[in-house]
């Protein structure tokens, strides 16, 4: 699915406010922007519409020689984190333009993008939900994996079976989210429900294009099957 134009931001947070009729909203609070387009791609030259926006100013001392060209091709300072995002069409856009949460209305429905929290190397306890073994002395079987392939057919392991290993750290792609309220002198979004990574994590905030609901805050989502936020 194409989506609209976003933001990047960083996650500051969670916490709840209240509805018009009382009801408490659990809210992640996303410093979202402001953005600067520093690059246009268009379908004769590229094959396809896009823009690339940048977040967060950085040192011009930490940045190489051939970011630095890139950016001095735009007339754009140098920028720490760059996105592409791909368009119906990129024409309404232009390099150095400044895009802030401006963008989004109260309301209105949002996916977010974000890498979710690294836990290291786990068990099949942790990491899949295995029930475990007996929790009584003298068991020797009490979080082991257990039996994993069979014996005389197929010989052999299926692929994709649920082991051990790293946990965490992965992109995740949240939909069905919605701004409930937008800070625009301090370039906030409060949008319903968890959102993926650790506080300060990087976040790209996206439009479906569909329409707002309305001022009035709505209810958290499904808990999305994936990875933890």
């Amino acid at each position: 699915m194409q989506m609209g134009i976003g933001l990047l931001g960083r996650k500051v947070g969670m916490t709840q406010i209240f509805d018009q009729e009382g009801r408490a909203v659990p809210v992640t609070v996303v410093e979202a922007g402001p953005c600067t387009v520093v690059q246009k791609k268009g379908l004769e030259k590229d094959g396809y519409e896009a823009v690339q926006l940048g977040y967060l100013p950085e040192k011009p001392k930490r940045v190489r020689k051939p970011m630095s060209g890139h950016f001095g091709k735009g007339k754009v300072p140098p920028l720490r984190h760059l996105q592409e995002m791909r368009l119906h069409s990129a024409a309404e856009y232009q390099v150095g333009q400044t895009l802030t949460v401006g963008l989004f209305a109260e309301g209105e429905e949002v996916v977010v993008t974000g890498t979710s929290k690294g836990r290291g190397f786990q068990g099949g306890v942790k990491r899949w939900g295995y029930r475990g073994g007996a929790k009584s002395h003298g068991s020797m079987f009490h979080r082991a994996v257990g039996s994993i392939g069979a014996s005389s057919y197929p010989s052999r392991v299926f692929k994709g079976h649920h082991m051990p290993g790293r946990m965490g750290g992965e992109r995740v792609t949240i939909r069905g989210l919605h701004v409930v309220r937008r800070d625009s002198d301090r370039n906030l979004l409060l949008i319903c429900g968890a959102l993926p990574g650790p506080q300060g994590g990087l976040l790209t905030v996206r439009k479906t294009g569909k329409a707002a609901l309305g001022s009035e805050p709505t209810t958290p989502p499904e808990k999305t099957v994936g990875s933890k936020a």
